[in-house]
């Protein structure tokens, strides 16, 4: 046991972390390691794998992500903005380099392959430029004068670009829904409310005229009769098959055929196997996890660490309740994994960096480690 009176770092962090959210991030991820072993085997002998490859690959992956989320919550909220700011450039070079070079699969470029491993830069993008957005918010707050706002405003066309050229809707529509949300924190008028609205309309519209993926995959929504709607008739059929308490384990017939069943469809297995009472219990998790840190964020003095904890929770709900949708067929399909559960490395790196971000800037925090407000002793200091 770590006493309160002992003043190491281990003993500091546990007695300042949010011990319940962090219980729930480690619930979901020992949630993931049962719903991959469930729903990879037959999607890896299917082409021609080990039938636990991709269950093998999903463990080996989660001790270095923990190892990530633990690491990054002892930080500071400096220390946060300066690794938001190198993650940040490093991901826009890495997506720059996958456009150049990286292989086209599906008729998108989002891999490349270093040393071995494939690496998706666009999600480790997503929580560094929360973060880097929540730090112009905050000084716009407090300096007026700066372009604060400005500034945030390009760094989410400079993603977004990039990202269209993937292309990438499906983290694009999140990136700006996060970046719209941190603006409406921050206390943007009305007049920018109309005009985001309006622009993300027209952008949509647009990407249903300009892009035939796009389009079909809209049109297969509101009309399942004009496409191939295999994946999400067959993701209904396993919610109805599975009932309230499911099939049991292993007992699953969605999985033998759905092609992202250990990805975007892993939900559908969920609810197949393990019954409805399960996908409730993950989704009770998933709302505590935003719910927890958005209050705790609000209670946050220092403008930087209320605004990128709010962001970041949002990010973490909002990735989720996209992939769920998709997966009860109330929006069109998107390639959107489910955080934590689904199978993807860079994910959950990427979703580890994030949330230990959110435990580090929820953390009860002595004065001194909290930024100054501008015109006091040690402001200049406080600054990134």
């Amino acid at each position: 046991m770590l006493s309160r009176e002992e003043r190491n770092p281990l003993s500091q962090w546990w007695w300042t972390v949010d011990r319940p959210l962090l219980g729930a991030i480690i619930a979901l991820m020992l949630s993931g390691v049962i719903l991959s072993l469930a729903a990879s085997p037959p999607v890896a002998t299917r082409i021609g794998l080990d039938a636990f490859h991709f269950f093998n690959h999903h463990v080996f992956f989660l001790l270095p992500s923990f190892i990530v989320l633990i690491g990054v919550s002892f930080m500071s909220p400096r220390q946060i903005r300066r690794s938001a700011l190198i993650v940040f450039a490093i991901s826009i070079a890495l997506i720059v380099v996958t456009l150049l070079i990286g292989p086209e699969v599906k008729g998108s470029r989002r891999w490349i392959t270093l040393l071995g491993v494939n690496i998706q830069a666009s999600e480790a993008a997503k929580p560094a430029f929360v973060v880097i957005a929540a730090w112009l918010f905050a000084e716009s707050t407090k300096r007026p004068e700066m372009p604060a706002t400005s500034m945030a405003l390009v760094l989410l066309l400079t993603l977004v670009a990039l990202l269209v050229m993937e292309p990438d809707f499906g983290q694009t529509m999140l990136i700006l829904m996060v970046w719209g949300s941190l603006f409406f924190i921050a206390g943007m008028r009305m007049i920018w409310v109309l005009g985001l609205a309006g622009a993300a309309g027209a952008g949509l519209f647009g990407a249903y005229l300009l892009v035939p993926h796009v389009a079909g995959r809209i049109q297969r929504f509101m009309n399942p009769a004009s496409g191939d709607t295999f994946q999400v008739d067959t993701a209904m059929e396993a919610f109805s098959n599975g009932g309230w308490l499911g099939l049991g384990p292993g007992e699953g017939i969605a999985k033998r055929n759905l092609p992202d069943s250990h990805t975007d469809f892993v939900f559908a297995v969920a609810a197949e196997e393990f019954g409805i009472v399960l996908c409730l219990a993950l989704l009770a998790l998933f709302a505590f996890v935003v719910i927890r840190a958005l209050s705790r964020a609000y209670r946050n003095e220092d403008m930087f660490s209320r605004f990128a904890a709010s962001g970041l929770a949002i990010l973490f709900g909002v990735q989720a309740a996209i992939n769920m949708s998709v997966n009860l067929q109330l929006i069109p399909a998107k390639g959107m994994t489910l955080p934590f559960i689904s199978y993807g490395g860079s994910s959950m790196v990427s979703l580890a960096y994030g949330v230990g971000m959110m435990l580090a800037l929820t953390r009860l925090r002595p004065q001194s480690e909290i930024q100054s407000p501008v015109g006091e002793p040690g402001a200049a200091r406080g600054f990134a």
